[in-house]
This record gives C-alpha cells, sequence and structure tokens, in this order.
C-alpha cells in the first residue's frame, strides 16, 4: 500500500481509518440536529451509527497497520461528542427538559463522566500491563456501550409507548447510574474475551443472521434485548475476573486499586 504522505503529516492509508472516524463524529453530531427538530427516532439511529463505526475504524486501523497518536486524539474526541454531549442532549430534549434543573444536572454528570472515562482511557492507553488490560478485561463500561444503555427508557417507550418510560424521574436516574458505570473499576467483557468454541461458531453464524434480521424488523426490541443481555454480563465480568485474579497471583495483581 502506498505509504505516501499528506501535506498535514497523516499517510494515504491512515487517511481511511480517520475518514471513519470523522464520519463517526459527523454521525453523532447529526443525532443532535435531529432531536433539535424532534425526530428522536433519527437521533437514537444517528447515535447507534456513529456506534458502529467508532467499532469499525480501529479495526481498520489495525488492519492497515495504520494506527497513529493523532488517529486516537481523534478517536476520543469524536467518541466524546457522539457518546457523551450527544445521548446527553437527545435525552434532555425528549425527556430531561420537563424539569430542566435536576434534569440538566443528570445530562451533565452523564456528559462529565464520558470526558473523565475517555480521559482515562487516553491516560492509560500505552500501559500494556494495566491488570484488567493484562487480563483481556475492560475497566467500566465502554463509551459506546454506555451511550446504548442510556438510550434503553427511550427503546422501551418507542417499543411500549408507555409514558412512563419519558417520565424524567425514571430518565434521570438510570442515566445517573449508567454514568457511573462508565466511569467505575468494574471490569467488564471485551470482545477478546468473546472466544466461542469451534464446536459452536456455526451457531454463533446462525445467531448473528437472526439479530441481524431482527434488528431490521424489530429494531426498538432488539436493541432493549441487546441492553438486556449486556447488564447480564457485568456480574459475570466480575465472577471470571476474580478466577482469573486467584489463578494468577493469589492475593491479587499488582496495581489492581487504579
Amino acid at each position: 500500500m502506498n505509504d505516501r504522505r499528506l501535506p498535514g503529516g497523516l499517510t494515504l492509508r491512515a487517511l481511511v481509518p480517520n475518514a471513519i472516524t470523522a464520519a463517526a463524529l459527523c454521525a453523532g453530531l447529526t443525532g443532535i440536529r435531529f432531536a433539535i427538530t424532534g425526530d428522536y427516532h433519527m437521533a437514537v439511529a444517528a447515535v447507534i451509527l456513529a456506534g458502529v463505526l467508532d467499532g469499525i475504524d480501529g479495526r481498520i486501523a489495525r488492519l492497515l497497520k495504520a494506527q497513529s497518536r493523532f488517529g486516537a486524539e481523534l478517536d476520543s474526541l469524536a467518541d466524546n461528542v457522539s457518546f457523551g454531549v450527544a445521548p446527553a442532549l437527545v435525552l434532555f430534549m425528549w425527556s430531561l427538559q420537563q424539569v430542566p434543573r435536576l434534569g440538566w444536572f443528570a445530562a451533565l454528570a452523564f456528559a462529565v463522566s464520558m470526558a473523565l472515562r475517555l480521559a482515562r482511557f487516553n491516560a492509560r492507553i500505552d500501559m500494556a500491563d494495566e491488570p484488567r488490560k493484562a487480563a483481556g478485561f475492560l475497566t467500566g463500561v465502554p463509551a459506546p456501550v454506555g451511550a446504548g444503555l442510556a438510550f434503553l427508557p427511550m427503546y422501551l417507550a418507542f417499543t411500549t409507548q408507555l409514558p412512563m418510560w419519558q417520565d424524567p424521574r425514571v430518565v434521570a436516574p438510570w442515566l445517573v447510574v449508567i454514568a457511573l458505570l462508565t466511569i467505575s473499576n468494574l471490569p467488564t467483557l471485551s470482545w477478546g474475551k468473546l472466544r466461542p468454541r469451534r464446536s459452536l461458531r456455526l451457531e454463533v453464524i446462525l445467531l448473528v443472521g437472526v439479530l441481524a434480521a431482527a434488528a431490521l424488523t424489530e429494531p426498538w426490541w432488539t436493541l432493549v434485548g441487546i441492553c438486556a443481555v449486556y447488564l447480564l454480563t457485568v456480574p459475570f465480568g466480575l465472577i471470571l475476573y476474580a478466577r482469573v485474579r486467584r489463578r494468577r497471583a493469589g492475593p491479587g495483581l499488582p496495581g489492581d486499586a487504579a
């Protein structure tokens, strides 16, 4: 592949993942635009699209061997907007503005927590021996997942049409809980830990196909199901990480208080 540098110092192959990151940023900002005009279905869809693009850019960068500090910083800034600022504003306009003072504080808590999470991630990005990272776990709920979980009341409102899910007394506490999960020290499962046995790989392919069909036909119920499954994996991650700690070092991994 051509490694000729562009005027800004980026190679041509580094342009591809960074362009995808920029597209994710634009999707997150567009979600805010849809919320301003009252099209909340499209607002949520735009942020979800940003999450999909965010999951692609890093893998493409590794595939092309185009990782760079510029790309890491751009990705972090895009995540802060798409998964911190955008969900907070969408939820505020959809529900929390009914109690503008307390609602705004809940939205701020989520947006600031996401910024803190991403800052912590950047600070540890070069720490290969960070205990949870070394064991194949993440620390806290990842930014795109946090944004998806924050929208759970909206998914339920879209599917059930029950006004209770839009009640700020439901939305605000939920948003604060997710904010705390994003900045927590809970060990959560990473994609690297989800490795099915060879005997189950055809079943996994079937499951992915059925999930894709469900997402096309019943997108909001599918998202509710995905959120429920992820929340169930949180205690499973705690149990699995405790086993890893006992197996590796007995009393604990160095630096585990981080």
